[in-house]
């Protein structure tokens, strides 16, 4: 298992430099720049502030310069929001964005694995067919139109619900529904695919004709096998939610990791559109691996190679 963990680590490092590299020139190739806007600045400015952030220089050269300074740990400055390093941003914004993610994600397990689980048991009854049309909604409406709806439900109609910012309990409501949304459609569905299949195993025969009750069948065979394709899709499921939808956070003016990563792109903020992305692969390849080995821990027949 050390083995294993090892190698990909060091794919995991080549991941994230790839990611790294390609991000830089692509980023370079978009028209425009960070201190281009409706009142642009003389030409004697402009060639200055390229010269203090070493934008003066060519792209290889910079390339170059930005991965020894993130080999010492160091993202840089903000070339948008002046006073600030990409570190704290992305600190502060990464605490935001990860309240509303976790508390999306376990929303997100505590119903979707329970109903897909109900609707396994009672495959082709009406119960069923409800929880298979709502998932299908759930996976085909985009976000944006889940939280609109939901502003105009909560807020509008209703007046119950705040529709911006993190002040208060009530803040949280609906950012959370929106983000869990799909999440909870999709495990509702996978899971209900991967109890069936395990359902129709030998050995669950084999346990009900020993004459285990439906509880312990249920809990101690069935779901401990059926729930690998969710630990599968938790990996990803944690980066996106974690850092915040960028869609969501922007809807309901979340100061999270999602809308400073907008914002850069926008601004043309090359350092942190730089930071924003490698902190992004590498939560997710981190979150991937962690996946891995809670595959071995949950199914111990499971081989690393």
């Amino acid at each position: 298992m050390a083995r294993y963990i090892a190698k990909r680590v060091i794919l995991s490092i080549f991941t994230l430099w790839l990611v790294a590299t390609i991000t830089f020139f692509l980023m370079f190739m978009v028209p425009g720049g960070p201190f281009l806007s409706e009142k642009t600045p003389s030409k004697a400015t402009l060639e200055a502030l390229n010269k203090r952030y070493g934008l003066d220089q060519p792209v290889i050269v910079q390339y170059k310069n930005y991965m020894i300074n993130f080999l010492k740990g160091e993202y840089g400055e903000s070339l948008k929001q002046r006073g600030r390093t990409v570190e704290d941003i992305i600190s502060s914004g990464f605490k935001v964005s990860a309240r509303v993610g976790g508390l999306a994600v376990a929303v997100a397990l505590c119903i979707g694995v329970p109903l897909g689980c109900i609707a396994a048991l009672n495959r082709g009854k009406w119960l069923d067919n409800t929880i298979i049309v709502i998932a299908t909604c759930g996976i085909a409406v985009p976000s944006f139109v889940v939280s609109t709806v939901l502003m105009i439900i909560f807020s509008v109609k209703l007046n119950w619900l705040p529709t911006y910012g993190l002040t208060s309990w009530k803040h949280y409501v609906m950012p959370v529904m929106a983000l869990s949304f799909y999440p909870t459609a999709y495990i509702s569905r996978l899971m209900r695919s991967s109890m069936l299949e395990v359902l129709g195993q030998d050995y669950m025969r084999t346990a009900k004709a020993k004459g285990l009750s439906q509880f312990w069948i249920l809990f101690k065979h069935a779901l401990r096998n059926a729930i690998l394709p969710i630990v599968t899709y938790l990996g990803p499921l944690l980066a996106y939610t974690l850092t915040g939808s960028f869609v969501v956070e922007k809807i309901f003016t979340i100061p999270g990791l999602g809308n400073e990563f907008i914002s850069s792109i926008i601004n043309r903020d090359y350092t942190m559109i730089m930071g924003t992305t490698i902190f992004l692969a590498a939560l997710l390849i981190i979150l991937n691996l962690l996946v891995d080995i809670a595959y071995k821990i949950i199914d111990p027949r499971i081989k690393f190679k």
